[in-house]
């Protein structure tokens, strides 16, 4: 009897067929490359981190001139601002628009404007200002005290970061308007807005002349200053209006909040750089962080 092969009769499997992904040549990749980044440049810019560029001296010497900050665009949307922090926001029609260099008006300026907007690289608005909270809403705010200070619900603050010869004159009268004297008379800061004071007082016209600002025109918070690369430090708040609200807890702004475990100043900082370079990863390229002008 014929002994039987095992083997007889047996196919091997079909070899799977490998299938390779064809790669885009270079002139087909780099167009969907640049769709992508601009795409995640307006997403970025418009919903958590913008870039501000400094262009006057009115915030000296927290911030010089030309400095780039960071500016934090979601922190407002879960808490309200605090004193002491500086904030990016649309000034009210009370508040005198800087003096902008000409621009041209042709198309091809027109359109680059657009798009550089649409990407945070363009000129800002002409009521786009950065200045230091200063009072909140139901605080009475004046100057000054014997020693020349201003206060804050009667408590004189001592500011530091004032450098010397920066302040505004104290033996000049104030004038309806205008921002050179140092005296201004009490001021209760109305409901749902805020008032703002450059740290330049010689030179900042703020709150003093041009009135308070609702608190729904806060673009965001300066918590950075990513350039020069010599100047790289965090915009804290200054340890005397931490002292403030701690001595004054139910003071005009209201009572105090519980905080979360998670400090809201902490998360809503690394929030958007998490989520930013998340998003960049993602498409396998770099973060590019955007330009833009301030009136300050």
């Amino acid at each position: 009897m014929r002994s039987v092969d095992p083997m007889e009769g047996y196919r091997p499997a079909r070899r799977r067929s490998v299938i390779r992904r064809k790669e885009m040549p270079l002139w087909q990749e780099l167009p969907l490359l640049l769709v992508v980044a601009f795409c995640l440049a307006v997403l970025i810019r418009t919903f958590l981190v913008q870039a501000f560029y400094i262009p006057s001296g009115s915030m000296q010497k927290t911030l010089e001139l030309k400095d780039r900050v960071l500016v934090n665009k979601v922190v407002y949307d879960m808490r309200d601002p605090l004193r002491g922090e500086i904030v990016v926001f649309r000034g009210t029609d009370n508040w005198a628009p800087e003096t902008t260099e000409p621009v041209s008006n042709t198309f091809g300026a027109k359109l680059g404007r657009t798009i550089g907007d649409l990407v945070g690289v363009s000129r800002p608005g002409e009521r786009d200002f950065i200045k230091r909270v200063i009072g909140l809403p139901g605080d009475k705010v004046a100057c000054c005290d014997d020693q020349g200070r201003i206060t804050v619900n009667g408590v004189g603050i001592d500011e530091a970061y004032i450098a010397d010869g920066f302040n505004s004159d104290l033996s000049q009268p104030p004038i309806a308007g205008q921002c050179t004297s140092r005296k201004f008379a009490e001021i209760t800061v109305p409901a749902g807005q805020m008032f703002v004071m450059g740290d330049h007082r010689l030179v900042s016209q703020d709150a003093r002349c041009q009135g308070p600002v609702p608190i729904q025109n806060v673009i965001g918070r300066a918590f950075v200053t990513v350039w020069p690369s010599d100047r790289f430090k965090s915009l804290d708040v200054p340890p005397v209006w931490k002292q403030f609200a701690e001595d004054h807890p139910t003071a005009a702004a209201g009572p105090p909040v519980p905080q979360p475990r998670q400090d809201p100043e902490v998360a809503g900082n690394l929030f958007p750089l998490l989520l930013s370079a998340a998003l960049s990863a993602r498409s396998g390229m770099s973060f590019v962080t955007r330009r833009r002008r301030l009136r300050a």
